[in-house]
């Protein structure tokens, strides 16, 4: 790989439509798009996770979508090497690597700006933490940890139980790195999606409403007729989760929607919590031409 080749990051907060953006500039300067996003590695997992569907694509290759099975726990050293060895393959190919996502932690880890916490599973803690509610669990972690509590799904059990477990084995999870080692290996653009939180919560609330339409009450009860147990279903995200309660009768219809759109909102507000710890990225609307000008600019120096 020639040192200091040349990435994109797409970033930003859910629907704020970075993979249509990220597949638009795939297509103007000859990239490919590598997912970071730690749901949509599932296989099934399609409409609840706002998967990039073939049309979409717009014959643009796509990597690290639907890389295992469910059931399984995707890690993010799994993660980094996955998308490593794209990139890599992307530069040989003499094409430009775009990462396009919301998940913060693997764009962080991937480019080396966040430490990859070392701290082994702790069995006797998990089944300890299991049995306490997600509101228990998130006013441990706030007292351990305040700084993690403020960007954390609060609504996922085991995030909560992981950090949880790396806070009491090694005092605290890991910050954000200035000054990086992805930095030093790749020469990187980072832009951001930035929509007014009224804009958001408006394309949030018709996301999901699109999704209701588009069948993601059959693909969660598909998921659960393939063996998915709901326990399972409520760690992989809030949309699954909220649906398997409604399956199970635990809430009405309009319960299930309005949690729904609430939780998006918040997942969405912590997201660019996250985000917007990193000076080092370029924040614009999602205007193709105002972004592409920005690109041209990385590309030439």
């Amino acid at each position: 790989m020639p040192e200091k080749s040349k990435i994109l990051i797409v970033l930003g907060p859910t629907a704020s439509g970075k993979s249509g953006i990220a597949t638009a500039l795939a297509k103007k300067f000859n990239g490919e798009i590598i997912s970071a996003d730690s749901r949509q590695v599932y296989k099934g997992l399609n409409i609840g996770t706002g998967k990039i569907t073939k049309k979409e694509m717009r014959g643009m290759k796509h990597h690290l979508l639907d890389v295992t099975n469910p059931k399984k726990r995707f890690t993010v050293s799994e993660y980094i090497n996955l998308a490593n060895r794209a990139i890599a393959q992307i530069i040989k190919r003499g094409k430009l690597p775009i990462v396009c996502g919301g998940t913060g932690f693997y764009i962080d880890a991937l480019l080396g700006d966040k430490q990859i916490p070392e701290a082994p599973p702790n069995q006797k803690l998990r089944e300890k933490l299991e049995k306490k509610s997600v509101d228990e669990l998130f006013e441990i972690l706030k007292k351990l940890d305040p700084e993690r509590a403020k960007t954390i799904d609060k609504q996922n059990t085991r995030r909560l139980i992981r950090a949880i477990e790396i806070c009491k084995a090694l005092g605290k999870v890991p910050p954000l790195r200035q000054g990086s080692a992805g930095q030093a290996k790749y020469e990187v653009l980072k832009i951001g999606i930035n929509i007014p939180e009224i804009e958001l919560k408006n394309r949030i609330n018709k996301r999901i409403e699109k999704w209701f339409k588009g069948g993601l009450l059959k693909e969660v009860l598909n998921l659960h007729k393939k063996s998915l147990s709901w326990k399972r279903m409520s760690e992989i995200g809030l949309e699954y989760k909220i649906v398997s309660l409604f399956l199970q009768n635990k809430l009405s219809k309009e319960e299930m929607i309005k949690r729904m759109q609430i939780e998006t909102h918040q997942y969405a507000k912590r997201q660019m919590t996250w985000f917007k710890r990193d000076k080092n990225t370029i924040w614009l609307p999602p205007k193709i031409s105002l972004i592409e000008k920005e690109v041209k600019r990385f590309l030439k120096k």
